[in-house]
């Protein structure tokens, strides 16, 4: 019998909660697992992604804390200039089968003292302690939302306006095709979720990145979740599943950052489907 160690037991059980709620949000993520799974296929988590803002108390390292502590390293950093975003991927070295972590954030400054205040206030209505605790990256938000101020946050940056909506839990998981057995090609994988119904994220083309860049990557557009706002019930999009291909490097290894020019299209997954 193989012995699991509490360590390895105990981030299994936190990035399963963080999976968990993640498929209530995205219920499409859990349909295509299951089906991927029904056809043979080992589905590994290439990386997990998370979104915040550089507010002091809830920026990129008041999320990577929860992860630091299970061994993950700061590998990598990405800037996003157009949409005004920052960026930091994680790796676990001593676990090397554990997901990568990606967390964004958005850079208050850059954006209108609208933004700045909205978000801001939300810092207000959590407690200090409530960050500290593991389960934060998961809870989801701490304030009433009001669909006025989501929209108007949303035509300045859709980033805020999901921050503001969902708050702190996973965006999307991402299933690594490299260790898939039915799949070899990201153009495969994106033809068989089209089958299931599902829409793309077609920003930039169906693919993003090349076998020069060593990634390539697709994703599902955002499922659109019913919310309650305190003026009403509306749908706005949630989370998305995405998938990866990575390419192996001169040194036999394969790559494992990530691509900003890719990574700048996957995160218009959350815009809003136009019929």
């Amino acid at each position: 019998m193989t012995t699991i160690s509490p360590v390895k037991k105990t981030i299994d059980n936190f990035l399963e909660s963080m999976w968990k709620d993640y498929c209530l949000m995205n219920p499409q993520a859990n349909e295509i697992y299951s089906a991927l799974i029904k056809k043979g296929n080992e589905v590994r988590n290439d990386h997990i992604a998370l979104r915040t803002f550089n507010h002091p108390l809830l920026g990129i390292k008041s999320l990577a804390q929860h992860f630091e502590k299970y061994g993950y390293t700061d590998c990598g950093e990405y800037f996003f200039n157009e949409k005004k975003l920052y960026a930091k991927h994680y790796e676990n070295k001593n676990q090397p089968d554990l997901p990568k972590i990606f967390i964004s954030e958005l850079e208050l400054e850059k954006m209108s003292p609208f933004v700045q205040t909205t978000l801001n206030q939300l810092v207000e209505s959590i407690k200090p302690e409530t960050i500290s605790s593991e389960n934060f990256v998961y809870e989801g938000k701490y304030w009433d939302i009001n669909y006025q101020t989501y929209l108007k946050l949303a035509k300045e940056s859709e980033y805020a306006s999901w921050v503001y909506v969902f708050g702190f839990r996973p965006n999307h998981f991402t299933v690594n095709i490299n260790s898939l057995k039915s799949f070899d090609e990201v153009s495969d994988i994106n033809l068989f979720i089209k089958k299931m119904g599902y829409k793309l994220n077609t920003s930039g083309g169906e693919i993003k990145g090349t076998a020069a860049d060593y990634l390539e990557q697709s994703s599902t557009m955002a499922f659109e979740l019913e919310i309650q706002f305190d003026d009403g019930v509306f749908l706005v999009p949630s989370c998305y599943y995405e998938f990866a291909k990575r390419y192996m490097l001169s040194n036999g290894q394969y790559y494992q950052g990530f691509v900003a020019k890719s990574a700048d299209k996957i995160f218009e997954s959350t815009h809003k489907i136009q019929d």
